[in-house]
Order: C-alpha cells, then structure tokens, then sequence
C-alpha cells in the first residue's frame, strides 16, 4: 500500500532533477547536495532529511490516481521536448503522481521490469507517460500500448544499490557525425553529469546530446556497490555483477566506453583506460549460443582469432603482431561447425557477418566467380582506406569451403582453371600486397585434406579448430539443451536420465542427438493417436509426456556414423563364444590386456594378428574382443564389402575407414581375411602391391594425439604375410579342436546331445578315423551339429560329418 512512508520509509526521498544546461555545454562542478544522496548518508548514521521529504511524493500521501495497493496503467506519449528525449527522463501528469517535496523527479517501475526517473508536469496530460524513441525501443513498447507504472524504491535490492562501474556502447543517433576523436573522459564526465541519479540496468538505451550531435548509448553491464564501497579507496569497492543489476549513478561512478563496431565514431583513450574496439559483447555468456560440448574450442577460438582485437590497435602494433585473419573449423559432419559459426554473430559486436556457401561462389560467366570473391572483401577494402586501424571488424562466414577451394591443378572447376582462379583471389584478398587488417574469414569444411595448401598457411586460415565428436559432458549438454524446451514444459518425465542417456550415446554427434531426441518425441506422439492414423487423436494428447523408455526405443532407431558396427559384429559371432579349451580363455584374456594397453594410451597404435586353421573362429574372437572393449568408434571390414571395387577405389575405402576412426576418443578396426584385401591367391601366386603398400602406410601411420587405435587382423595365412613383410606388433595364435573332450564340450554345450550320445559319436569318431586326436575348426563341429539335428540318428550323423573333417585336415 502507498502512503507517506512506503516508498522509502527512513531512507531518503528520490533525487532531484539533473541541473539544466544547454547541449554540449561542459558540466559544472559535482555537487553532493542530492535528496538520494542524503538518503544513503541518513541510512549511515548522517543527519537525516525531514519527513517531508522521505515520501516522494509530496504532502498527499499516495500519488494522486494510483489506486491503494496496485500500480497505474497509463498510455505512452511522445516527449514534450527535448529536455525529456536527451535527459533519459518521462513526463508524466502532476495530477496522476504528484512531485517530492522539492518538485524533483521521482523513480518509477513501467512493466515490472524498468525503472525511468519520471518528472511530473502540471500541463502535461492525465492517464499519460512520455516516453523516446530509445525508451520504447529498450522496453518493446508501441505508442498504442498500455504500461503499468508503480513507484520505485532503489534500496529494495539491498545495500548495494549504487553503479560502481558500467560498460556503455556508444554510436551516432542520427545522420549527423564527425570524425573528430571523442575524448572519453570528457565522454563520462558528460553522461555523469547529464544522468546522475538515474538508475540503469544492462540492455538499457538512451540518448545524449554530446557537442550538439546526438549520439545512442546502449548501457552493456552494470556493477553494483553500496556507499561504503563507493567511498572507499582506489580497490576497495566490493562489486556485484548480475544481468537483472539496477544502480543510481552517482559522480564516483566508472563509466567505460566502447564504440558500436557498426557506427563510425572515433574514440579517445581514456587517461584511466586506452580506447577499445569492444570485438566480444561484454555481456555475452556461452550458454546464450545454445551450444554444447565446445567451451574449449570456444576459448581457443577466442584466445587465437579475438583477443589482439579486443587491445587498442596501438598496443597490437607496439608488439609487433597482426590480428588473425582466418578459422578454418573442420570435423566430421553435424558436429556444429555451421553452428558455430552461425552463433559468432551473436558473440561478437560488430557488424552482421556475411555468410556464402562455397557452391554459390562458381558461376557459368567468365570472371564472374572472381568477382564474387572480390565483393565479399569491397566493404572491407574501403573502410580501412577510410579509417585505417580504426576500422571495424568484417567477418566472412564460408560454409563448404572445399567446394571451391581445392587443389590448384586437382581440375577443379570442370577443367576450366575457375576453381584455381578462384583459390588464387581469396590468397591475394587474405595477405596478397595490399593486406586487410580488419576481416576475419571463417571456412568450415569436413573435407580438410581437399583444400589447397597455400590457403591453410600462417597468414590466411591459420587457426586449425577441429570440431570432433562430443564427449559425455559434452552430449549431456546438448541433450540438455534439446530437451530444454519440453522440461519447461512439462513434456518430459521425471524417469528420463539424461547422464544416463549421455553414455549410451557414445560417437553421436549433435545433429544426432536433435535427431535422437525427434525420434524419442515420436514415440510419445504416437501413443496419443487412436488406431495408429493421425486423423483422430486422443483425448489426453494433452497430457502426453516424454518417457526414458521413448527414449531407448529411439536408440534403436538412429545410430551415429561414426559408432560401433554393432549389427556386423554380432552377427560375426551369432553362435557366441564357446570356452571348449583353456586357450579360448587365454586369447580373450590377451585380447583385454591389449584393448587396455590402448585405452590407456601407453600404446597410442597397437596391430595385433589373430591367426590359425581357416573355420577356428578367428573373426569371432576378434569381434568380441572388440565389442567387450566398449571403444566408442568399432569398425569390421571385410574383403566382401570391396567387391567390385578397383585398385584406387580399394585405397581409397580403406583410406576412409583409417580416418574416421581417428575420430574418437578410443577406436578399434577389425580386419578380417586381411590377405584376401591385397588380393592374393595362391596361384601365380599374385596380389596387388599398391593396396599392400596402402595397408602397411596406413597400419604404421601414428593416429593424432589423444585418439588411440587398435587394429586386431585375421589371416590363414600367417606365412604368406610374413613373405609380404606386413608385420603386427603382437600376434595370438588360434587353434582347431584338437582333443575328444574338446569336442565333447562342445557337443553338450550345443544342448542337442544327451551324455550317451556324446560318448557314442566320439566313439565312432575314433573308430572311423583310427586315432584319437580331433584337429578340426570349431565352425566345423558347429557346422556338424547343425546337420546331424536334421537327422534321426544324430550321433551317428554328427560323427560321419566330424570323420571326414578329420580325414580331410590329415590328407
């Protein structure tokens, strides 16, 4: 409720108006006379203002018009002049809210969300609030709205309720500039002046009348302070930072300038601080972007392409440096490199980036794709003739780069020579003799090895930012954020893990997760729609909801291209992995000491040879050794997925799957029958010494730092490898069925022999084949068993089948 006391109690009364001067006139000395400050000074144990003047709002008590209780609503005005439009004040009626004690201005709160200093005008129109141009434009108000007005107390956040510093953007208003340097202490000591006692909070904009040219200051930050800290000594102030901060300016205020990158004003270092191209927003946070996993490739991005921007061009030049010109971000795909990219803009203060994609550059006209090139870099070129160092910050945003930077001399372009004309534009344009200090190019591309080297070199696309695949804080981060909106909402149950959704998503990259999180969404749709048509809904679509288990159903749904060959493994060991020797145990064994060794990274590569009797389970071993590893990146290549293939398209299949699988954290290929990849048969004997020399490169070639790999091989032909010198750092030995209670384990394992069956068919085993040793592929005895359970004398069946096996291995 609104009375005498209620809107300051013993706290002060709300401060006069600024003193009237004409535009552009220098401000007379500070004066410490302010009703706030008499305020602050009472709430410190300082005499105290009188009655009267705590209230704010004179002798009556509440305002006049404001009902007991509740705010005013009034309609927005145009200002009565320009006192009110370059003073950052409203006018409001002296019959809705009467004026303190003094006749000053009084704070009101418009919107619950912004404080103006209001001056109450006995001519000026009930039901009415003037309000600027910039005024409407901070508060996102039309002419024609209605806003809810109450009065404001500055004391109501707490002690500290005073600006102790603010980072202010400053551009011209209107037409009217100059290119005279602005001094920027003469800069604040005018906005101190103009504005004292207002309170501002960031976002705020305003404008001021600076040597009768009206400039727009757009307030960035705030820091707030309490009176103890505003008095204390140079380093004493204990300020508080937050984005919703409102403060009284006062004299011993810091005001720091920066220019709007897109206006032309010149600033002049301060004598506390040199003038700065404020590159960064000064109120950016990470999290604004909505991206997730990349804080480390953000900090290196800033670090390398933006921090010499953030210095005065002064202090670059004093060092001898020149600021970087190019990002080249590369990755695999949907890891959000365009992204990035399209989310600098909003990082950055300076002007829209212009963004092309690397296809739309070529054109059908001779010259024209030239001259395409040259008009990205035209704004460019003529500010820095205009205002040298003093120009701001063009950025060029080039998606699918290697569409038309490739390889001079490659015949990119159609054989035409436009791709290398192209190439050779964008070099001279980057560092060529007249060199453009005020760009910064960003190429994205997933195709690093086809751009021309002459391009990635210091100078132009120096700073090399892979953008790899999330780790598990990083997944768990973009789940967050796409499943920001339906937990706002409500959408989402209270059983969906998203930790636990993090690790089960290992190799998913961000596009993959928007598509996980789409496919999870459609299983809850589909629950509310009656008879599985999507004409007719269900009553309590409503209430639809998100579950873990829509969830793991789309883990079944959308896998990433760069994960596990789960269906290729499995089905490499669908019979499973039968223990029917102590060797079995010792090569899984072996097999886990060598995935360890890997993971730890102790052995960065690590080749290890399975071989042994074709049929002796050789691939299977492999595929569970690796599957067990639980490596993110899990790849088995077989000789029949290169059928058809030449000798080039051979290399370059392989080729492929090497790199893809430096894409992980930890990764493991199993190649199977590697002889029969280099094409030998016995025969001649023949083989194909280009995609030899390919495997042996590409198997002795160290993976990049921190992406561990381990290369487990099969082969039946251990001395034809050595005879082609493809050498493994270790190798495991896998043996055929040798012994009757081998064969005997395997036999009861299968479940379709009973224990008088299987002393039968090993008896007859022996007897047919005159000895008791069995030497058989375990794929072999499986293969038996499968066919003797199509017969009615199983025993007998299986031992003709295993009898001539035996025969066959001994001839």
């Amino acid at each position: 409720m609104f009375n005498r006391d209620s809107l300051f109690g013993s706290r002060g009364q709300a401060p006069p108006p600024p003193p009237n001067r004409a535009p552009g006139q220098p401000p007379p000395p500070s004066s410490n006379t302010s009703s706030a400050r008499r305020a602050v000074e009472h709430r410190y144990g300082e005499p105290s203002p009188s009655r009267q003047e705590k209230s704010g709002y004179g002798q009556g008590g509440a305002p006049s018009g404001v009902p007991m209780g509740r705010g005013m609503q009034l309609r927005p005005a145009k200002s009565p002049d320009n006192s009110f439009t370059f003073g950052n004040l409203c006018a409001v009626s002296a019959q809705d809210i009467a004026p303190t004690h003094e006749g000053g201005d009084t704070y009101l709160l418009i919107n619950g969300a912004y404080v103006l200093s209001a001056r109450p005008l006995p001519s000026f129109p009930r039901g009415h609030i003037s309000l600027s141009d910039a005024q409407r434009t901070w508060m996102q108000v039309a002419l024609t709205d209605v806003v809810e007005v109450q009065p404001y107390d500055p004391f109501s956040q707490g002690a500290q309720s005073y600006v102790g510093s603010m980072d202010v953007e400053v551009a011209f208003a209107g037409k009217k500039s100059t290119d005279v340097p602005y001094d920027q202490d003469e800069l604040a000591q005018a906005f101190v002046h103009t504005f004292r006692n207002q309170i501002f909070s960031p976002g705020q904009q305003l404008l001021m009348d600076f040597r009768s040219i009206p400039m727009r200051m757009t307030v960035r930050t705030v820091e707030l302070v309490d009176i103890a800290s505003l008095r204390a000594p140079s380093g004493g102030a204990q300020q508080r930072r937050d984005p919703a901060a409102r403060g009284i300016l006062t004299p011993e205020s810091a005001i720091n300038f920066s220019k709007d990158a897109r206006s032309p004003i010149n600033l002049k270092g301060s004598t506390r601080r040199p003038a700065a191209n404020s590159v960064i927003r000064p109120d950016f946070k990470f999290e604004d972007l909505g991206i997730g996993g990349l804080d480390k490739e953000f900090s290196d991005i800033f670090r390398r392409a933006f921090a010499s921007r953030i210095f005065p061009p002064g202090l670059a030049e004093k060092i001898g440096i020149q600021h970087v010109r190019g990002i080249l971000l590369y990755g695999p795909p949907g890891t959000g490199k365009t992204l990035i990219a399209r989310q600098i803009g909003k990082m950055l203060n300076a002007r829209e980036p212009k963004v092309i994609n690397g296809p739309e550059v070529l054109n059908k006209y001779v010259g024209q794709s030239e001259e395409n090139i040259r008009k990205l870099f035209a704004d460019a070129e003529k500010e820095q003739k205009e205002k040298g160092d003093e120009s701001g910050l063009h950025i060029i945003i080039f998606d699918e780069l290697d569409a038309v930077c490739k390889q001079r001399g490659s015949g990119a372009g159609g054989g035409t020579g436009v791709g290398d004309s192209v190439v050779n534009q964008l070099l001279s344009k980057l560092d060529g003799v007249d060199q453009l200090n005020n760009i910064l190019l960003i190429g994205m591309t997933n195709r690093k090895d086809m751009i021309d080297e002459a391009l990635l070199r210091s100078g132009r696309l120096e700073v090399h930012m892979e953008i790899s695949l999330p780790d598990e804080f990083g997944r768990q981060q973009i789940l967050k954020i796409h499943t920001t909106k339906m937990r706002e909402n409500g959408k989402m149950a209270g059983d969906v893990n998203l930790s636990e959704l993090a690790k089960l998503t290992r190799n998913f990259s961000g596009a993959e997760i928007s598509g996980l999180v789409k496919s999870a969404s459609s299983f809850a749709l589909q629950r509310h729609i009656k008879g599985g048509t999507v004409a007719a809904l269900s009553d309590d679509v409503a209430d639809m909801q998100i579950h873990m288990e829509d969830f793991l159903r789309a883990l079944d749904e959308v896998h990433p291209l760069f994960g596990v060959s789960e269906e290729d493994l499995e089905r490499a060991v669908e019979g499973g992995i039968i223990h029917f020797s102590p060797h079995i145990d010792k090569i899984l064994k072996n097999g886990r000491d060598f995935v360890n060794q890997v993971r730890s990274n102790t052995t960065p590569l690590l080749s290890v040879l399975l071989h042994g009797p074709r049929g002796s389970g050789k691939t299977a071993l492999a595929a569970r050794i690796a599957m067990q590893s639980e490596y993110p990146f899990i790849r088995l290549v077989r000789p029949v997925d290169m059928v058809g293939m030449n000798e080039i398209q051979k290399i370059q299949h392989l080729s492929k799957i090497f790199t893809d699988a430096y894409k992980s954290p930890c990764n493991a290929l199993v190649l199977d029958n590697i002889e029969l990849m280099v094409d030998w048969v016995p025969v001649g004997p023949r083989f194909s010494s280009a995609v030899l020399a390919a495997i042996k490169g590409m198997m002795e070639n160290k993976p990049p730092k921190g992406r561990p790999l381990l290369i487990l091989a099969t082969t039946s032909e251990r001395t034809v490898l050595q005879q082609l010198q493809l050498n493994f750092m270790a190798q495991i030995a896998v043996p055929n069925v040798q012994t009757q209670q081998e064969i005997a384990h395997i036999m009861q394992d299968s479940g379709a022999f009973s224990a008088p069956d299987v002393q039968r068919a090993v008896g007859e085993i022996e007897q047919t084949t005159g000895g008791q040793r069995i030497n058989v592929g375990v794929a072999k005895v499986l293969l038996g068993i499968q066919t003797a359970m199509q017969d009615e004398d199983r025993p007998g069946r299986f031992a003709e089948v295993i009898s001539e096996a035996v025969a066959e291995n001994s001839a």
